[in-house]
């Protein structure tokens, strides 16, 4: 059985407005099958995510920084 191959996607976040912000996303995006970590950071508005992309989609990720409020584009840096 093979291990799992673990991604690093970053998202953009917009309408942070507060260091709770942060501990929603990273409640809400935690939740996910798939996801190993999730990092916000509060001042770049940077979401690190690292996950098995074959269990969860960067289109999931998206979703649920949309499902605790906010939106969220994927970045390349």
């Amino acid at each position: 059985m093979n291990a799992s191959t673990t991604t690093r996607t970053v998202l953009r976040a917009q309408g942070f407005s507060c260091p709770s912000c942060v501990a929603k996303i990273e409640k809400q995006v935690g939740r996910l099958k798939g996801v190993e970590n999730v990092l916000v950071h509060f001042a770049s508005a940077r979401i690190e995510i690292d996950h098995d992309p074959e269990r969860v989609s960067v289109d999931d990720l998206v979703a649920a920084v949309g499902k605790a409020g906010y939106t969220a584009t994927p970045s390349a840096f």
